[in-house]
């Protein structure tokens, strides 16, 4: 599975770096004055389930972290990530290309509230995304910055989310999100009235004796009503 760099030279511009993703040789560009991800995009990726031959999307996908792990890290057959940044997403390509991934890996540069009008609709097996966790009010001081469009809700919502994913997803396509508890009775119910029914969900601790800090939660278009919570995370001993 793993892409072939080909003796390609990393295209780095000022201020960015290459970090090593620890996994069979992929990098990564990264710009840490612009957003740098984190390890819930790394949980997320393990959470994720993707089938051979399946079609994967990632919404706000960034600097591309998320779709280029997941196509190391399962068979799946195509994965396109789906970024309104331009800047973002041209670095995003720029990874892409470096680990050879061209076949593989589509960055998209487009709005989430218009992802249905940008691909077909029922088109994708899978969606993940990684949104902003903060509704767009909270502690914002520059709505402009990069960073500030990461993690608050200034670009889109939830609900923009949820309701594209019903678009875009086939039958019993799978949404995988990670998020934060505060927001989890938020979650279910738009989650529900956008006919994703909740089916899995996984709480990630930093120590066992400390409240959650993240949740996963795997959703399945149309499914019925039905829903497993596996053992937590813990991220320190």
């Amino acid at each position: 599975m793993s892409g072939q760099k080909k003796g390609k030279e990393a295209v780095l511009f000022p201020g960015e770096r290459l970090d090593d993703l620890q996994l069979n040789g992929l990098e990564l560009i990264q710009d840490p004055k612009k957003f740098c991800f984190g390890v819930d995009a790394v949980f997320l990726s393990d959470f994720v389930k993707i089938k051979a031959g399946e079609r994967a999307l990632d919404l706000g996908t960034g600097n591309g972290i998320i779709p280029i792990l997941l196509s190391e890290k399962t068979q799946g057959r195509h994965f396109t990530g789906l970024e309104i940044q331009p800047e973002m997403a041209e670095m995003a390509r720029r990874s892409v290309d470096y680990n050879g991934l061209e076949d593989k890996v589509d960055i998209v540069t487009g709005d989430i509230k218009e992802a249905a009008e940008i691909f077909k609709p029922a088109f994708f097996d899978v969606i993940t995304t990684n949104p902003p966790y903060m509704i767009a009010d909270h502690g914002l001081r520059n709505p402009a910055d990069a960073k500030a469009i990461a993690r608050h809700e200034v670009l889109c919502s939830l609900d923009d989310i949820l309701r594209e994913s019903m678009r875009l997803l086939q039958d019993k396509g799978r949404f995988y999100m990670i998020h934060r508890p505060f927001r989890l009775t938020e979650i279910m119910i738009k989650m529900n009235y956008y006919k994703i029914e909740p089916k899995r969900i996984q709480f990630i601790y930093p120590y066992l004796d400390k409240e959650p800090t993240m949740v996963m939660i795997e959703g399945v278009r149309g499914a019925k009503p039905r829903i497993t919570v596996e053992p937590p995370l813990v991220i320190y001993k």
